[in-house]
């Protein structure tokens, strides 16, 4: 049980030697991306949202 608990944090530590990691204005880039992209979904979803009330309200009364 212990062998196979070390062999898979060795395999392990052998794979994330393979990876290519991002260098810093990558992860910036990428970053901003994700803020921007949250930013624009979250002012399209109050949109949808406040169109969506409003119908509601005048449907309900």
């Amino acid at each position: 049980m212990l062998g196979g608990v070390g062999n898979f944090f060795k395999e392990t530590k052998q794979e994330l030697n393979k990876v290519t990691w991002p260098t810093r204005e990558e992860l910036w880039q990428a970053t901003a991306v994700v803020i921007i992209t949250t930013g624009i979904l979250a002012v399209f979803i109050g949109a949808v949202d406040s169109v969506l009330s409003i119908i509601m309200r005048l449907l309900i009364g």
